[in-house]
């Protein structure tokens, strides 16, 4: 199995159904589920900002908005 190497990050409090209470701890090993977990678990991505970072580098990998 891959290492994890994908994160949830979040300024404010989520408010997304789909999004369980320890997701902002939780890793995930693929891109592609990280940014669809993000994603669908936003209430109103214009207003909230989540993004989800590659954790060895750093590097914002997705980012639903630019505040």
């Amino acid at each position: 199995m891959a290492s994890a190497q994908f994160r949830i990050e979040c300024r404010g409090p989520l408010r997304g159904s789909l999004l369980p209470p320890a997701s902002l701890r939780q890793t995930y090993s693929d891109q592609s589920l990280a940014v669809a977990v993000a994603v669908k678990s936003l209430t109103d991505p214009t207003r909230q900002d989540i993004r989800v970072v590659h954790i060895p580098s750093g590097e914002v990998v997705f980012q639903t908005s630019q505040h």
